[in-house]
């Protein structure tokens, strides 16, 4: 699975490295382009929000567009990072502020998403979409209190760029399959408010998996550093 993810990754730097030969000739600096990818993320919560203002119950099309722009500014996340190493300005500062505004990024755009699930009275999805927010935020405080501490703590499944790539790659397939599907789509349940699927579901059913995940990301690192240090003191 690692090998897969570093392949995947190394295709996707490929793609992106002319980008970052033409940000570097343009003195474009990391610290610029994760402010950028914050902003991009602010809009992607207002378009959640807007959705959940001006459309109505069963209207997916905001719910792509906002799941386009999650995507879109997780692409400036992972080239802040590049940019830092082949220009080499890679600084602590640098490391510091990238990872505070990856948090601020991540809690807007949940903001945004909890927003629009309670407004459209998806409120069992909103459950498992603040459930996500915790996991998320604590399989990243779990890493940076372990390496705090010493420990190199990245283990996991549900790490930053996967969470991106499944809210937002659910979120754009849901909009772009609601106008196949129709906004009265759904498999009746046992309750009959209660369906087992309906159009919605393509992308709360990825987000109740993400947020099972991450936090049982954040088990496994904390699981790892007790045992790490356990060793650290034999």
């Amino acid at each position: 699975m690692y090998a897969l993810k570093n392949t995947g990754q190394q295709f996707i730097y490929q793609i992106i490295n002319p980008f970052i030969k033409l940000l570097i000739t343009l003195k474009i600096t990391p610290n610029m382009i994760t402010t950028i990818g914050l902003g991009l993320n602010i809009i992607a919560a207002g378009i959640f929000v807007y959705a959940a203002e001006a459309s109505v119950r069963g209207d997916m099309t905001y719910i792509g567009w906002g799941g386009a722009m999650i995507l879109f500014a997780g692409v400036f996340d992972m080239i802040d990072g590049r940019l830092a190493r082949l220009s080499n300005m890679s600084t602590k500062f640098g490391a510091f502020y990238d990872s505070v505004l990856d948090r601020y990024s991540e809690m807007f755009m949940f903001l945004g998403i909890c927003y629009y699930l309670i407004a459209q009275d998806y409120l069992f999805s909103s459950f498992f979409a603040f459930l996500a927010l915790i996991g998320s935020s604590m399989v990243s405080y779990t890493r940076a209190r372990a390496e705090g501490l010493g420990i190199k703590c990245d283990i996991g499944w549900m790490q930053r760029p996967e969470r991106i790539v499944i809210i937002g790659g659910s979120a754009l397939l849901c909009g772009l399959l609601s106008p196949v599907l129709g906004a009265d789509f759904k498999i009746e349940g046992i309750e009959p408010n209660i369906p087992w699927f309906e159009t919605i579901s393509i992308f709360t059913i990825p987000l109740a998996i993400v947020s099972i995940l991450s936090n049982y990301t954040a088990l496994q690192r904390i699981e790892h550093t007790q045992k790490a240090l356990n060793n650290h003191e034999k």
